[in-house]
């Protein structure tokens, strides 16, 4: 989206329905009328199958903070079961209460004694085949080997050898006798456990207290006190090296089994929270509701409901009709709306279809939302009704918004004050804030506008059901949240709704008014004369349509592409020829006639190529209506005065315009044509120009199935002539100063005659 461009268009393309939409009568008047009915009742049944249990119980519904006027006791007995988040942090801390559980294994002492053998056997070994004198190097690369740190004093304690022995034989000594007890490589008590289950060892699994366990360092501490005391520190700390380079616990957590365990003692966590006797009182008279009695309430539902699922009969049957039936009178005000409003919406299957769509989407999208217990300001109702406002227009909107409203208040899990007053406040400011959102960066101002609505409405009945502040203050957020994204999706789906339905929103047409279009592009450069009239007729359509209240848009962008089928014989229209050639000349008047009511066929036909949509089809089709083309009749009759002319071959084919937009192109149209050929073009002579051009249209009765009123006609008469006064108005001829040849510029240039007579322009030309 470039920068500038509109996020939303503002409405619709056509802003008002044609007079009167084609009756229809008979059997497809039954299938008109029968597929909107059946498209009411599968939307109400889908909306009952999103919440079945929707309508189907006598418990009463109770918001938290209300006052119960009477107890209600429990019919039958029933559980309250916990929440997710209670469910899973009781399995969480139930997890967290199960030691580790550590092996035994007894391998790991031979492991250390034979790398300690094997070691001092290296040693041995270097010493034996050591050169005289090389002793002490054959001890270090030793210790190089076994990538144990050398020291000095290490490398005299293992080249004597009595040292060297008695350090052997105390280090395999220790490691037999604390190994069989078991050596773990920490203490489990430093990652919070305060006992350890221990398999493998003598005398069968048990539970010891975490800070029983022997660990590494321990143990290397009593493995020094078998060194006799004569040996020093150096073979002390040659020994705590040795052992750590081999060391394996001989005492491990076995994760697998701990998680084994954990997990068993998470499932054995009860999911219910309370259990509920048949008799016992759930909700006492005259007592505020809490969140405990919520809760009884939606179980004690859910309990009837299974039980009514198990022995349904007739009655459950007609409580399934009467949910239905719900839905279907509250969707019904939407479909009488637009049967008597907005008739042209109600005759569009599409449409139709469509706002079922968003009514079918919203529903889907609220039944997990109740069934998870997820925030109810998610319900992405601004979303369906942005989607309704951009392609239809703000108040069928805003009442679309309050029916989904009604229409989810009267679900069983939203029943209340909450949710329909929450769906209803931010519904409306997503139809009212559209008008906000006209550029790419006032989305934002879109999103405010929701967000602040949910925020207001999130408060009034916080504090009215005297809810805490950081639940309010969570519904705030959440609401924000949907605002925001409801927004974006609508900015996404927008071309695909538009694709959908075939309705033409402002910014599609903003996309057509580019200059650079192929097609236009094609017009500038094949037919620059009918290129430049229509700029002149593009102005005063739009000046027209901004006064009288139609869409100024649609207008110009209509007359852009109305003229488009001069392309293919461009030099056949007057404003295209040049001068003393006209190509009308060597051809019969009734060929002349089908060349120029041609090219309303060649433009629809562009029109279909280059995927214009039917807004500006009908500017093609309808811009002349069925205006004779009486230039050329009247040359017929003179050539030939007793021949039998068909006045249809002298005819455009039609039809008149349906929409206010293209009569005021059809008006704008033929008096900037005959503008141009009017000698001395002051403002009375304008005027009266207009005057008769508009009577003229309105005599033929081309206007008689556009919805103009007579003041928006008077108000069209007065704006053309205006506007025309301005682009034709007298240019002051200037004297030429002394010596100078010519005037001031083109101003005092003399006029030019002019190329063709007024009648023969309206004829061959733009009119």
């Amino acid at each position: 989206m470039k920068n500038g461009e509109r996020a939303f268009p503002e409405r619709r393309a056509t802003p008002r329905e044609p007079a009167e939409p084609p009756r229809r009568t008979g059997a497809a008047a039954w299938l008109h009328h029968g597929l909107r009915a059946a498209v009411l009742l599968g939307v109400s049944i889908a909306v009952y199958l999103c919440f079945p249990g929707a309508q189907t119980s006598d418990v009463p519904v109770l918001e938290q903070g209300v006052v119960a006027r009477e107890e209600v006791i429990a019919e039958v007995a029933f559980t309250v079961p916990k929440t997710q988040e209670e469910l899973r942090r009781e399995q969480e801390e139930a997890a967290r209460g199960v030691p580790p559980v550590f092996v035994y294994r007894p391998a790991a002492g031979d492991s250390v004694v034979g790398g300690v053998r094997q070691f001092f056997a290296a040693v041995e070994q270097g010493l034996r085949t050591a050169v005289p004198g090389q002793e002490q190097l054959a001890v270090r690369a030793a210790l190089d080997a076994a990538r144990v740190p050398t020291t000095l004093g290490a490398i005299e304690v293992l080249m004597d050898a009595s040292r060297r022995f008695q350090l052997q034989a105390a280090t395999e000594l220790a490691v037999r006798e604390q190994f069989t007890r078991g050596v773990a490589a920490a203490s489990p008590e430093r990652a919070g456990f305060s006992a350890v289950q221990v398999r493998g060892l003598p005398g069968g699994e048990r539970l010891i207290p975490a800070d029983s366990v022997f660990t590494a360092d321990q143990f290397y501490r009593a493995a020094q006190q078998r060194l006799p005391a004569e040996s020093g520190a150096d073979a002390a700390e040659l020994q705590r090296l040795l052992l750590v380079r081999w060391f394996r616990p001989s005492l491990a957590e076995d994760e697998r089994a701990t998680r084994a365990a954990r997990a068993r003692a998470g499932a054995a966590v009860d999911s219910v929270k309370e259990r509920i006797l048949a008799g016992q009182r759930i909700v006492g008279a005259r007592e505020q509701v809490t969140a405990r009695e919520v809760e009884r309430l939606r179980a004690y539902q859910h309990a009837l409901q299974g039980q009514r699922v198990e022995g349904q009969g007739a009655r459950g049957a007609l409580r399934v009709v009467g949910a239905v039936l719900f839905n279907a009178l509250l969707l019904m005000i939407v479909g009488a709306l637009l049967k008597v409003v907005r008739p042209r919406i109600y005759d569009d299957t599409r449409a139709v279809l469509f706002l079922a769509m968003l009514v079918v989407a919203v529903a889907g999208i609220a039944s997990p939302i109740a069934r998870f217990e997820l925030p109810p300001e998610l319900i992405p109702i601004p979303f369906a009704v942005l989607m309704a406002a951009v392609l239809w227009g703000g108040r069928l909107a805003l009442v679309f918004a309050l029916v989904l409203a009604l229409l989810l208040g009267g679900q069983q899990p939203f029943i209340g004050l909450t949710v329909p007053f929450e769906a209803a406040v931010a519904g409306a400011a997503a139809a009212f804030g559209l008008r906000l959102a006209q550029r790419r960066l006032q989305a934002w101002g879109l999103i405010a506008v929701i967000a602040v609505a949910y925020a207001g409405a999130v408060l009034s009945v916080g504090l009215l059901r005297a809810r805490g502040l950081d639940e309010i203050a969570r519904s705030m957020l959440w609401g924000a949240v949907n605002g925001t994204a409801s927004t974006l999706l609508a900015i996404g789906f927008l071309p695909l709704a538009e694709w959908f339905t075939r309705v033409t929103t402002n910014q599609t047409l903003m996309e057509l008014a580019d200059p650079k279009h192929p097609l236009l592009q094609r017009l500038s450069m094949e037919a620059p004369g009918t290129y430049a009239h229509t700029i002149s007729v593009a102005n005063l359509a739009e000046a027209v349509c901004n006064a009288i209240g139609a869409n100024a848009l649609l207008a110009r962008v209509g007359v852009y592409y109305h003229d488009i089928g001069k392309i293919t014989k461009p030099l056949y229209f007057i404003e295209n020829q040049p001068r003393g050639r006209n190509p009308h000349d060597k051809l019969k008047p009734a060929m002349s006639a089908a060349v120029v009511r041609s090219h309303v066929v060649e433009g629809l036909r562009l029109a279909a190529e280059y995927r214009l949509p039917q807004a500006v089809k009908d500017f093609i089709a309808q811009h002349h209506g069925t205006q004779p083309i009486s230039f050329f009749l009247d040359q017929a009759r003179a050539a030939d005065p007793g021949a039998k002319l068909n006045p249809a071959d002298f005819a455009y084919g039609g039809p008149r315009p349906q929409t206010r937009e293209v009569a005021v192109v059809m008006m704008a149209d033929s008096v900037e044509s005959a503008a141009r050929v009017l000698q001395d073009p002051s403002p009375p002579r304008i005027r009266d120009l207009v005057a008769r051009i508009v009577d003229a249209k309105i005599a033929a009765g081309q206007l008689d199935e556009c919805p103009l009123t007579l003041r928006e006609i008077n108000v069209t008469r007065e704006v053309l002539a205006k506007v025309l006064s301005g682009m034709y108005h007298q240019r002051l001829d200037y004297p030429a100063p002394a010596g100078n040849g010519g005037g001031n510029g083109s101003d005092a240039a003399p006029a030019a005659p002019e190329r063709v007579a007024a009648p023969a322009r309206e004829g061959v030309g733009n009119g």
